[in-house]
């Protein structure tokens, strides 16, 4: 098909222009069947200075107290997903799911185009790994709009986070998505990301701290042109989540995403 000289044109200029690099293995792990045909993936994880800790050793009120209203926490072992990630291994996930619809986005900040394409189409000719130079609105990014009618039977196997802030209830995004693509920098209200595989990275600012950024730019092109000048004080918040970690982020605070590989994900918006 004609869209295919692009991709590869694209996986190219990927190589060729990025400076983070890339490698050709995935990373340590069942990758559930979701390795990229190339089988790259994006090698720099960057710093993480943001708080780490085991699920166990945080209570509800200490969560509530240190980090739901002030600042971001990544939470390991805090839900056992076993499950949930079994059903979403490629091949168990286009068994079920192949034939159905999913709704695409463009992956930029102020507007969004949407196509409905099939899972088993998306899967085949558009989840590759994204050219730096790509704008936002030239790529379509599979997360959320999900009919939930169509879905509830594997999301009913997901164990989302115990943790929940006063007067809220939780709604599912799920999506999947190849290495270098994200969402740029945006905010809305609270809520967890679990990665189910692959990696993804991520960026945040509170509130009162918008970040400088192009809206049609991506969070790749951001990283490679913006990201390495930044004054000190002007850094991020950032780690990168893999298979089994949860990252909470607080009411209203800005947040970019890059997930390094091909990747399967699921957030929990607190609303």
């Amino acid at each position: 098909m004609e869209y295919n000289t692009a991709v590869f044109t694209a996986c190219a200029q990927f190589v060729l222009l990025c400076f983070i690099g890339i490698k050709a293995a995935e990373p340590s792990g069942d990758g559930g069947g979701w390795s990229s045909d190339s089988g790259f993936g994006l090698q720099d994880e960057g710093d993480c200075n943001i708080d780490i800790l085991d699920g166990f050793s945080l209570s509800h009120q200490q969560f509530i107290e240190r980090y739901a209203y002030s600042r971001p926490v990544i939470l390991r072992g805090l839900t056992d997903n076993t499950r949930f990630r079994s059903l979403c291994s490629k091949a168990s996930l286009l068994e079920e799911y192949g034939a159905r619809k999913v709704r695409l986005s463009t992956a930029n900040t102020f507007s969004y185009r949407k196509v409905d394409i099939p899972l088993q189409e998306y899967v085949d000719d558009l989840l590759r790994p994204q050219s730096a130079d790509a704008l936002g609105s030239e790529t379509l990014y599979f997360f959320g709009d999900n009919n939930f009618t169509e879905w509830q039977s594997l999301f009913e196997q997901y164990e989302s986070p115990p943790y929940v802030l006063p007067h809220t209830s939780g709604a599912y995004s799920f999506g999947i998505a190849g290495p270098g693509t994200g969402v740029p920098f945006h905010w809305h209200g609270p809520g967890y990301s679990e990665v189910i595989y692959g990696r993804k990275r991520w960026f945040l600012y509170p509130p009162d701290r918008e970040p400088h950024f192009h809206p049609n730019r991506t969070t790749l092109s951001w990283l490679r042109d913006t990201y390495p000048h930044l004054p000190e004080e002007e850094a991020p918040l950032e780690c990168t989540i893999r298979p089994g970690e949860v990252l909470y982020f607080p009411d209203r605070w800005w947040h970019a995403t890059l997930n390094l590989d091909t990747s399967v994900f699921i957030s929990t918006f607190l609303g």
